[in-house]
């Protein structure tokens, strides 16, 4: 493999082929072919081109169900959704800071990656199937410390892998989906902290408009700028970044 796409291939893999060797058997025969096949005959340039395209596809969701990206644009939803900016707040705004959250939690997880895989394997001390054995050491750390132990146990009861007392042990499938779980609970428990000073503003803004005779008047109109005003005043923005970033647990 010529030394562009043996960098290409890292590069696109480090984050999640540690995880896509695990869950895709064929993902990892394809990775297998791509380091040289098992019968060490490397692949065409075409091929290879072919096959890292492929997997490339598969970065967005890996990114999305491996790091703190999932937790963070949820709760970014849930608080636009209270703000009642549905239209103010464009969807790729939410998006685009959850990543900048994400890239700044993640930054250990990727230094370390770099660090014990990427660089030995840019300079041909270690193959692209160890590079990412070493990679997944330092992702699965991370999504321990974010994993809770009742969803870690829930989903290796049901993916059958019987009792494993230590779960660094367990397959990194079953890391992945109770991680996912996890950070779903946790995502909707922060959402549901910053949703309700919000609804109180709804339903008292609702109360007065109804007594007053004004039921004509959408309480929106009223409650858009109360709550404006008080996420302002309060430095919503700054609360909650810190809440989201706080709430990720360091490894």
């Amino acid at each position: 493999m010529s030394p562009n796409l043996r960098r290409i291939s890292l590069a696109s893999l480090v984050l999640g082929g540690a995880g896509l060797s695990y869950a895709a058997p064929a993902a990892a025969d394809a990775l297998t072919l791509l380091s040289g096949g098992s019968q060490g005959a490397p692949l065409t340039v075409k091929t290879q081109i072919l096959v890292l395209m492929t997997l490339l596809g598969l970065l967005p969701s890996l990114v999305m169900t491996m790091t703190s990206f999932l937790r963070f644009v949820i709760v970014l939803s849930l608080l636009k959704q209270a703000l009642g900016l549905q239209q103010g707040l464009p969807g790729r705004i939410v998006t685009g800071v959850a990543l900048v959250l994400t890239l700044l939690t993640m930054r250990p997880v990727g230094e370390a990656i770099w660090r014990d895989a990427f660089v030995p394997y840019d300079q041909d001390k270690i193959s692209l199937q160890q590079a990412l054995g070493v990679a997944e050491g330092p992702l699965s750390r991370f999504m321990l410390a974010q994993t809770s132990k009742t969803a870690l146990q829930q989903i290796a009861h049901l993916s059958g892998t019987g009792e494993i007392t230590k779960a660094e042990a367990q397959p990194f499938l079953v890391k992945l989906s109770a991680f996912v779980l996890s950070e779903l609970k946790t995502a909707f428990q922060i959402g549901c902290m910053l949703f309700i000073p919000f609804l109180v503003i709804d339903i008292v803004v609702a109360s007065v408009l109804m007594a007053m005779g004004m039921m004509m008047l959408s309480p929106l109109v009223i409650s858009l700028p109360l709550k404006l005003l008080l996420f302002v005043l309060v430095d919503g923005w700054a609360l909650t970044v810190n809440t989201l970033i706080t709430s990720v647990r360091s490894v």
